[in-house]
């Protein structure tokens, strides 16, 4: 039986490891077509294609499309939520740290709770699966096991 939590596991059962912010795959990929992007001075082409009937009008959204590729690019997590990473005020870690628990797995409250409900709009039940296999199998059990996200 594991006696520490690994750091990768935040307190609400999602693992850092899943979430695209913290292995930066899309963020990569984005800066990669920023760059691609502006070396094909694409947003020349696409003012011009803007105004061609039929297929130009969604080439008029170039600029916030350009301005989003450079958001995505910077949207990268380098710490872990134990470590400080993710919302500086998130009110689940607020909420662990006040309780003196490792994580929402060790509340007799996780099913109702209304600081996990923001949760869902992206992750729908993933972390309350999570936080069952975790009360089942232990952190270990979790994460050689399948995780949701």
């Amino acid at each position: 039986m594991e006696t520490t939590t690994p750091d990768v596991i935040a307190y609400c059962g999602l693992c850092c490891l899943d979430c695209s912010g913290h292995t930066g795959k899309i963020q990569d990929l984005a800066g990669e077509l920023k760059r691609e992007l502006e070396k094909a001075r694409f947003d020349k082409l696409a003012q011009n294609i803007a105004n061609v009937p039929g297929i130009g009008k969604p080439f008029g959204q170039y600029a916030a499309f350009y301005e989003l590729l450079g958001t995505i690019a910077e949207f990268r997590c380098t710490k872990t939520c134990r470590n400080g990473g993710g919302p500086p005020v998130c009110e689940i870690r607020k909420c662990c740290g006040t309780k003196k628990i490792a994580g929402c797995w060790k509340c007799d409250e996780p099913e109702t709770c209304q600081k996990l409900k923001f949760l869902e709009a992206v992750h729908e039940d993933a972390h309350l699966k999570n936080i069952r296999t975790i009360r089942k199998k232990g952190a270990d059990g979790f994460m050689a096991g399948t995780r949701y996200w």
